[in-house]
């Protein structure tokens, strides 16, 4: 009679020691048959089984154990952000959606917990980010094929490799793919204060390329303003500053804009299109407040703008994987020597609903939550 009998596993990350359980090995006549599975912890997670308003139909749940098979990497993770596009994928609206029920996160990092037989070119302790993004890191433990996970350099901030791909890789291939700028040209972009507009700024900077900021009206505009400004801003208007006949009467020397950055819509968009030149190109990314970018005639006709979009998603894909990586490097390469910051809020995991009001706007501006584990 078959007898059977439980293995476990020990793998270091940071200074704890973890058990892992191994599936039964069914042991015949003295032998044990070699399908003794290596399992991952139990994993906290953000569950949602239906779309809807995140702060409805999310939960925080506790998921079994997974099995960690020859491919695959488990890593404890540290850190992932609250993106609009996670809100938007659990309210059901975003193009690129898991399929139901799903745990919510897409971008984060963490520490390799254990691996699978044939993973080897990581190891427990190694830190790793998510790349390209992928489903479902709004958890404690996550298990995914080796090819998503990428190595990082030791010394990154978790905070800033949680947060790298979605958004700081947005600004700089925005400023890469549509217009051949030169040093002294001049960009515009609405949405300053977010993310992406602050690392426009310092990578805009950095190449000698002036920038002019949009930011909304709101209390504390004075500070947003001066905050910008010491990241390297050459210009920071808010949209009532820009209540005039010429907009371009205001910009002193720096130079008519080549190109636009539009995440908002609606009047915060006519106003990029205000401060284009001759030729110049809007390219929108985002619409936070939901309305349509209204774009005059004459703007086509007589000032021969052009008008399009940028959807990172088309740059996550697995033949540009190695080269999104390469960029990624690039990025915290510079976050790493200071050259590259932005502002976030740290969440404990306990606190992820508030830290999801505030993403979802209901406590006033904030920066981008990001949740630590």
């Amino acid at each position: 009679m078959a007898s059977a009998r439980f293995l476990t596993l020990k793998s270091i990350h940071g200074t704890s020691t973890h058990t892992h359980s191994l599936r039964p090995c069914i042991q015949i006549s003295g032998k044990a048959r070699a399908f003794c599975a290596l399992m991952s912890p139990s994993s906290t997670a953000v569950f949602y089984e239906n779309h809807g308003p995140p702060d409805t139909v999310t939960k925080i749940i506790q998921l079994p154990s997974v099995e960690i098979k020859a491919n695959d990497v488990c890593v404890k993770m540290l850190a992932s952000p609250i993106n609009p596009s996670d809100i938007n994928r659990i309210e059901g609206v975003y193009p690129v959606r898991p399929p139901l029920p799903a745990v919510g996160g897409y971008e984060g990092a963490g520490v390799v917990h254990s691996v699978g037989s044939a993973v080897q070119a990581l190891s427990p302790g190694d830190l790793v980010m998510v790349s390209p993004p992928s489903p479902g890191t709004w958890q404690t433990h996550v298990v995914k094929d080796k090819s998503l996970w990428h190595k990082l350099h030791k010394d990154t901030p978790v905070e800033y490799a949680a947060t790298v791909t979605i958004n700081p890789l947005t600004a700089l291939r925005m400023l890469e793919d549509f217009v051949d700028l030169k040093t002294g040209d001049a960009i515009v972009q609405n949405g300053a204060t977010s993310m992406v507009g602050q690392c426009v700024i310092q990578l805009a900077k950095l190449r000698g390329i002036h920038t002019i900021n949009i930011i909304r009206d709101r209390s504390g505009s004075d500070e947003a303003t001066e905050k910008l400004k010491k990241l390297g801003a050459d210009e920071v208007f808010t949209e009532s500053q820009l209540d005039v006949r010429n907009v371009k009467s205001l910009l002193g020397n720096v130079p008519e804009p080549a190109l636009g950055f539009n995440c908002v819509g609606g009047n915060a968009a006519s106003l990029v299109l205000k401060f284009l030149r001759q030729g110049g190109t809007m390219v929108t990314y985002g619409g936070m407040a939901k309305k349509p970018v209204i774009v005059s005639t004459s703007s086509f006709i007589f000032k021969e703008l052009s008008l399009t979009g940028f959807y990172l998603q088309n740059w996550l894909t697995s033949d540009k994987n190695e080269e999104c990586r390469e960029m990624l490097d690039y990025l915290l390469g510079l976050i790493r020597e200071g050259k590259l910051k932005y502002d976030m809020e740290l969440a404990p995991f306990s606190e992820f609903h508030t830290a999801l009001d505030k993403s979802l706007g209901k406590l006033g501006s904030q920066p981008k939550q990001v949740i630590k584990f």
